[in-house]
């Protein structure tokens, strides 16, 4: 029997939620699950209503990708942001390390991801399509490819660097100051502005 068979049968299944949650085992679950019990009953509720709501809240910014309260992100929206600068990332999630950094001023493109051809993931399901059409503008003097430096991130990068190498942008990548085969959602914010600082012309 582990220990969160001795729970009510409430509590194990909160505890089987949390336990899908990204990094979560089962002893952090089981803290979890046992702090909502000393939670006041309308925060408990305001917070039972909020993750009812949250696909409904949370929807993609029609423009780069990210994720936003309407149609525009608040990056996107923004009237202080360099609209010359695109940086392409592959998640939504890798959006606040660049901003920590606090030396980004231009916007993002989201990618949906990265290539994976062993698991289907070709050009075709990537916000590719989307992203040329944002370099027709002619408002993008610079693409800085910001993939994973890992196998496939660096796939992804030369597969983008020869699909817009004919629209006269400026395409770059971040510099080796990122580990190599690190995820970019958990770099440090010193980490991402040397590697934003020292990007260099793609080739």
């Amino acid at each position: 029997m582990s220990a969160s068979d001795a729970y009510p049968e409430a509590l194990q299944r909160l505890v089987a939620y949390f336990k899908r949650l990204p990094g979560v085992g089962a002893r952090t679950a089981s803290r979890l699950a046992l702090a909502l019990l000393d939670w006041p009953d309308e925060l408990l509720a305001g917070f039972g209503q909020e993750l009812a709501a949250l696909k409904a809240n949370v929807r993609r910014c029609r423009v780069c990708g990210n994720l936003a309260d309407g149609e525009l992100c608040r990056i996107c929206a923004s009237p202080n942001r360099d609209r010359s600068l695109v940086c392409v990332v592959e998640v939504a999630t890798q959006i606040p390390v660049f901003e920590a950094s606090a030396c980004y001023r231009g916007l993002y493109h989201v990618l949906g991801g990265r290539l994976l051809p062993l698991e289907g993931v070709g050009p075709e399901n990537l916000r590719i399509a989307e992203l040329r059409e944002r370099l027709g503008t002619g408002e993008v003097g610079e693409l800085i490819l910001a993939t994973s430096p890992d196998v496939e991130g660096e796939a992804t990068a030369h597969f983008l660097a020869a699909e817009f190498a004919d629209t006269g942008v400026r395409i770059t990548r971040i510099a080796a100051g990122v580990p190599v085969g690190a995820d970019l959602s958990y770099a440090d914010a010193a980490t991402m502005a040397r590697a934003l600082g020292g990007r260099r012309t793609f080739d």
